[in-house]
């Protein structure tokens, strides 16, 4: 019987494992945080002021703000939209400490501008994971944030578990182990942390016809399994471990080691329930942000603009 997975296994679990943790008060107050901050011009387009939006992405200097500005810039000519569509620079003054006022570049930025600032920056800032998801649903009801968020989580601990896999494939084959061993090896780590369960035995009771196992896992036993591989891949190169038997003995004693601490928190991974293959969720997500270019509503001309900038003033202390 596979049990349920549950949101108080994901949140007080899976950070554990080196993954971003986002509880529901967290991501409700960076909502409210982000929502404080938009705008919308007469015609009822939504925008952000970049000066307003640095700080809520974590950014302490403006300089190193405006560089994400111009990757995101840069992405958005890759996808053949044109930039000015999305970002729209615009003059504001500033009052300084001491009443006098001086002229400072910011810009206007569409949700999809905001979006694309965001995929450039470091996902592991929480603020980062956030604004990724928060930018990229058409609304800003909660919950759909949260999903989003989960499976940003869940698609970022795969890639994860991709690369390290890939590093001991490249760390085994130096060490006279072929492909042939190699699938050996990660077969028996999967035992090792599904209690005997083998990754054929998993895929049968998950349903899994064809395409890796670790694409239906959870965000949860993703993350258990790249702690394992990365734990191989630290000893192998460490005690410069060569052949099969001796790389598999630490495989496995390393998923051993995963399962007892998931088992210390009453967690069986082999009960956790299957999730949506990952080849979805990716195909989904590319969806989404061909929908968001298509709806998001262009920002006004350079002479509407001038109405913003006179309207919208920064009182800062230099």
């Amino acid at each position: 019987m596979i049990g349920k997975d549950s949101r108080h296994t994901r949140e007080n679990t899976i950070s554990d494992f080196g993954e971003i943790k986002m509880n529901t008060e967290k991501i409700a107050a960076l909502r409210k945080s982000f929502d404080s901050i938009s705008h919308q011009t007469e015609e009822g387009i939504e925008y952000w002021l970049a000066r307003e939006l640095q700080p809520e992405f974590g950014y302490n200097r403006w300089e190193n703000f405006e560089i994400s500005i111009w990757r995101a810039m840069d992405s958005c000519n890759t996808t053949g939209v044109k930039t000015e569509v999305h970002f729209r620079e615009a003059t504001k003054m500033i009052t300084l400490g001491k009443g006098g006022q001086r002229a400072v570049k910011d810009y206007m930025l569409t949700r999809y501008a905001c979006y694309l600032i965001a995929q450039n920056g470091d996902p592991q800032k929480e603020e980062i994971a956030f604004a990724q998801s928060y930018f990229a649903v058409q609304t800003r009801k909660q919950e759909l944030i949260e999903d989003r968020i989960h499976l940003v989580e869940r698609m970022t601990a795969r890639d994860r578990l991709r690369e390290s896999e890939k590093r001991l494939s490249e760390n085994i084959f130096e060490r006279g182990v072929d492909d042939a061993g190699f699938g050996r090896i990660r077969s028996k780590g999967d035992s090792a942390l599904f209690g005997g369960n083998t990754t054929q035995d998993m895929k049968d009771r998950y349903g899994v016809k064809c395409g890796p196992l670790a694409d239906h896992l959870p965000t949860l036993t993703i993350a258990a399994k790249n702690l394992a591989t990365e734990m191989t891949n630290y000893r192998v190169e460490e005690k410069d471990l060569y052949g099969e038997t001796p790389i598999t003995t630490e495989h496995v004693q390393n998923n051993t080691s995963v399962r007892k601490m998931l088992l210390d928190r009453g967690i069986k991974p082999e009960t956790l329930p299957p999730s949506e293959d990952i080849k979805k969720l990716e195909r989904r997500v590319k969806s989404e942000e061909k929908k968001m270019i298509d709806h998001v509503k262009a920002l006004p001309q350079d002479d509407q603009v001038k109405r913003y900038e006179k309207k919208d003033e920064y009182n800062v202390d230099l």
